[in-house]
């Protein structure tokens, strides 16, 4: 009898931990989707260790800024700001054009729609002119960061890789607020540009609009979040949707790798994850869920080589 309360009692633990646990991956996917300005570009930032270039690489930009500014080499400030400059007016006519091209305007439209992209500009260079001094002070700090890359100590002493780690957020901390900037003037050329067409046009600009690899990519996750959860709560292929959790925090985890100075603390992914292992390894994890009735179906039509009595036990 005492073996028997066991038993049931460990298949409740199990149904509600995985229920649980599906409920977070589940809201935290809905939450995603359900926000249009949510963006995994914060987490890529601050990924540190091994695999934090490659996070970065991904991200979206104002202009070419990691060969131009963002590029520790010996160029002058001017001439490497002036070719971010161009990058990101050449990314303005680029739209332009993809725009003309969904919706062809009249000589006097585009003449309008490149009087409003010539005080884009304007206001371009009255902004680079008022920040001219920090950005001298940037790349000069930019290139000292990356001699201490270089260093030796850089990956031998503690303090050197958690000073190095901090630097680098400081400087793409000022990066992005300045990119942001940028883009918010783009944003203003576009509302302009938008303000003269009709909103059934403004339709067919917007659905041209190729979205980015991030977004993509964003949207990717966020749906295997939902499916994931989704399938844990109803206890659908519950071994599979485990480790498809575990690999999703464990993409987490490695971007903030414990031993790297500086990354942030993954306790909570950690429990997630043991928790999914458990729901993966035990074979009564979907006993309280569909996967219970697949089985005995699975059984029933001699699927997998399973018998019915081996199933219930």
């Amino acid at each position: 009898m005492a073996l028997l309360r066991s038993s049931i009692l460990a298949v409740a633990a199990l149904a509600f931990l995985r229920i649980v646990v599906g409920m977070h991956f589940f809201l935290e996917g809905m939450s995603h989707l359900r926000d249009p300005n949510w963006s995994s570009a914060g987490f890529r930032k601050a990924a540190v260790g091994p695999l934090a270039e490659q996070l970065r690489a991904g991200l979206p930009q104002t202009g070419n800024w990691s060969t131009t500014l963002g590029l520790a080499d010996d160029r002058p400030v001017a001439e490497v700001a002036g070719l971010w400059k161009q990058s990101v007016i050449d990314s303005w006519k680029k739209d332009l054009e993809l725009r003309c091209r969904v919706v062809p305007l009249e000589a006097a439209a585009l003449a309008g729609a490149e009087k409003h992209l010539a005080a884009a500009e304007g206001e371009l260079t009255d902004y680079l002119g008022s920040i001219d001094d920090s950005l001298t002070d940037y790349r000069l700090q930019v290139q000292r960061l990356a001699e201490m890359e270089r260093s030796p100590a850089s990956s031998e002493v503690p303090f050197a890789r958690e000073r190095i780690t901090k630097k680098r957020r400081e400087l793409a901390g000022q990066a992005a607020g300045w990119m942001n900037d940028v883009a918010a003037i783009g944003v203003k050329l576009t509302g302009a540009w938008n303000d003269t067409l009709q909103p059934a046009d403004q339709s067919r600009v917007a659905a041209a609009d190729v979205p980015t690899s991030l977004w993509k990519t964003d949207r990717f996750v966020s749906w295997s979040l939902v499916t994931i959860g989704a399938c844990l709560v109803l206890g659908l292929l519950v071994p599979f949707n485990a480790m498809g959790g575990v690999c999703f925090l464990a993409s987490v985890i490695a971007a903030q790798p414990f031993w790297v100075p500086g990354a942030q603390a993954t306790y909570d992914q950690w429990v997630e994850l043991a928790a999914l292992l458990v729901l993966a390894a035990m074979p009564i994890g979907g006993w309280s869920g569909i996967d219970y009735f697949l089985r005995n179906w699975c059984a029933g039509w001699g699927c997998c080589g399973l018998k019915s009595d081996e199933v219930r036990g």
